[in-house]
């Protein structure tokens, strides 16, 4: 048995040997490990380490050009300014919400802005039909797409004029024009569209985004948009002067969350209800008795294993 761990004593007691731990640094969060051995080893295991060495490369290949790269032409640091990888999108909200969603500088005083960014995404043209509407005529939001020159398995059917993966590059081109353009009353009415209809279809353009193109969507280039972003959320720290490396916005909810696990433990063991004695506001007491209320019928009278087994083992 292996661990991962930054407390080789804790590894000990557990009962694994030291010799058999990777180590990392105390100091390096949760959002900014997949570089470390915590992040690296079970990834190996599931891609192997020679696809992950070529992540590890791509990676210190953003991290070298970061440290070298005059500022006029240094990527994470003209993102910074700015301000598929299916699970891309998901892993830079965690990066850049929870490193640069701030109220204070790093000397603990009020910030005279708002920090951080409220980062979502989807891949392909998943988006189109959930948060599109809004990009382009609803408020302005900086978009960032992110386009791959050769797919790993196109499809080109017969009858089609392109592949399945020239179509979704065709929409990554379309919607970067579309936001930066858009469509005004004159063109429609060339068009022909009827005058109650056009102030529904005018597009206002000039709406910012940002392109980018890796040639395959290899270990090497995932590697390389990690490091970028990762970079970029650095860069605005820097310009923002705040801490990119705490997360004390975290803490409350959790303490909070485990004050109710142990007034719901009491509440189910001694019979009886929350009441504003156990220290939460009105509506809180109220929702928790309303939960507690709709699982009278589950009794846990002591720790046990209630998977349903039987979907397992049966026949």
């Amino acid at each position: 048995m292996v661990a991962v761990s930054t407390n080789l004593k804790a590894v000990k007691e557990f009962g694994i040997d030291p010799n058999n731990a990777f180590g990392f640094w105390d100091w390096v969060g949760g959002r900014y490990s997949v570089c470390s051995a915590v992040g690296i080893l079970p990834l190996s295991l599931q891609y192997g380490f020679d696809q992950m060495q070529n992540f590890l490369m791509g990676a210190h290949n953003i991290d070298d050009h970061f440290k070298s790269m005059p500022l006029q032409n240094n990527l994470p640091v003209l993102f910074g300014l700015l301000s598929a990888l299916s699970k891309l999108a998901p892993h830079y909200q965690q990066v850049h919400m929870e490193s640069n969603g701030k109220g204070v500088d790093i000397h603990g005083e009020p910030l005279p802005f708002e920090s951080g960014e409220l980062d979502f995404g989807e891949p392909g043209t998943n988006g189109q039909h959930s948060f599109y509407q809004l990009i382009h005529q609803g408020r302005v939001v900086p978009c960032d797409f992110i386009g791959v020159i050769r797919s790993q398995q196109s499809v080109f059917l017969k009858g089609e004029i392109v592949s399945n993966h020239d179509e979704l590059m065709c929409n990554f081109f379309a919607q970067a024009d579309a936001l930066a353009y858009g469509k005004t009353r004159e063109q429609l009415r060339s068009e022909n569209v009827p005058d109650y209809l056009i102030p529904h279809k005018v597009f206002t353009g000039n709406r910012p985004s940002t392109s980018i193109m890796v040639p395959s969507c290899t270990a090497y280039t995932v590697g390389q948009l990690l490091a970028l972003y990762e970079h970029r959320v650095a860069v605005q720290g820097f310009i923002w002067d705040i801490n990119c490396f705490d997360q004390w916005g975290v803490e409350l909810g959790k303490v909070l969350a485990s004050k109710v696990r142990t007034a719901v433990h009491n509440a189910r063991t001694r019979g009886r209800v929350i009441s504003p004695k156990d220290g939460f506001n009105y509506s809180t007491t109220r929702a928790i008795n309303k939960y507690l209320e709709g699982k009278t019928q589950l009794l846990y009278p002591e720790a046990r294993d209630s998977f349903p087994i039987n979907l397992v083992n049966g026949p």
